[in-house]
């Protein structure tokens, strides 16, 4: 496991706190929820870029690298997504909807850490 892994493990799992907590405290989404969720964004952001320049460096990935790519991808556009969805949809639902990002984006950064070594 890389740094990367353990950046996305943090602020993926506080998210997730986050919004699970306003959710059960019955609030609509707001911005500490939309905000978690945008700092998962950023931490993939991060993931990206750092793949990137590992790539560019030589360093080459043990899996399938249209496999690592694919996965980097996704998991970026799922924060997008679930802020989308809750900004149409202003009920305490889209906070659990928020909270799954982050513990998706940790799963998939799992799984790209795996194909990466």
């Amino acid at each position: 496991m890389d740094a990367y892994f353990y950046i996305i493990l943090v602020v993926g799992l506080l998210s997730t706190i986050i919004c699970i907590t306003a959710g059960l405290l019955k609030k609509a989404p707001n911005d500490t929820t939309i905000l978690s969720v945008a700092a998962v964004e950023l931490s993939l952001l991060v993931y990206l870029v750092g793949s990137i320049v590992r790539v560019v460096a030589g360093e080459r990935i043990a899996g399938e690298p249209w496999e690592f790519w694919g996965y980097l991808v996704t998991a970026l556009m799922l924060p997008v997504g679930a802020v989308y969805w809750s900004i149409l949809e202003r009920t305490r639902w889209s906070n659990f909807v928020l909270a799954a990002v982050g513990v998706t984006a940790l799963v998939m950064a799992a799984r790209m850490n795996q194909i990466w070594y």
